[in-house]
């Protein structure tokens, strides 16, 4: 039986939401996120792949005026009106003890005595993986219709003291604002490479 893969492939529009039409976006409009939409969010990205299905990524959503400021305080003069303007920014984290959740989330194999006693390979697992989370976030948001700001640009130690510190084995990956971005607040898009650029099959 020959399998029509090209059944499966998204339409045209749904490919440019997520990726030939979407933007990063440096402002936004006033318009609210509900909580509703953040759930929405979470409910998709949860069920992207990772590494025996580890979940290292803890995600604070910083939606308050209050909030807003004290993160802005944390990032570079640049960000820090992207972020006070945002109706939510995400502080995407990871958890270096997240081989403790593994029992139930990877329930195969005793996959949590994998990490046990190596820090260094937690650390570098929860990273990767989480930042993997984070793009599945920035396309899980484009799906349920908002735009995405993602930041570098920030005091990490200063994040994780205003938004971890009851969680000491936290750590910040990125910043991602989420909203109904301002049209006027983007670039023209940068240049893409061809495939031969970049690419090698071997």
């Amino acid at each position: 039986m020959t399998t029509q893969y090209h059944d499966k492939v998204l339409s045209q529009a749904a490919l440019d939401q997520l990726f030939n039409d979407a933007r990063t976006y440096n402002d936004w409009l006033d318009k609210p996120v509900s909580d509703a939409q953040l759930h929405a969010i979470w409910d998709l990205m949860k069920m992207a792949p990772t590494s025996a299905n580890m979940q290292p990524a803890r995600i604070v959503w910083v939606k308050s005026e209050a909030e807003k400021a004290r993160l802005a305080a944390c990032a570079m003069e640049g960000n820090q009106a992207k972020i006070k303007a945002a109706p939510v920014t995400a502080v995407i984290g990871y958890d270096i003890d997240f081989h403790e959740e593994l029992p139930w989330l990877f329930p195969h194999t005793d996959a949590k005595s994998w990490f046990e006693g190596d820090e260094k390979g937690r650390e570098e697992g929860a990273f990767r993986n989480s930042s993997l989370q984070g793009a599945y976030f920035i396309l899980a948001a484009r799906a349920v219709g908002l735009d995405c700001g993602p930041m570098s640009g920030f005091d990490a130690e200063a994040v994780n003291a205003a938004f971890f510190a009851d969680e000491p084995r936290h750590r910040v990956n990125f910043l991602c604002s989420v909203g109904y971005g301002d049209p006027a607040s983007i670039f023209d898009r940068s240049p893409r490479p061809d495939f031969d650029t970049f690419n090698t099959i071997v």
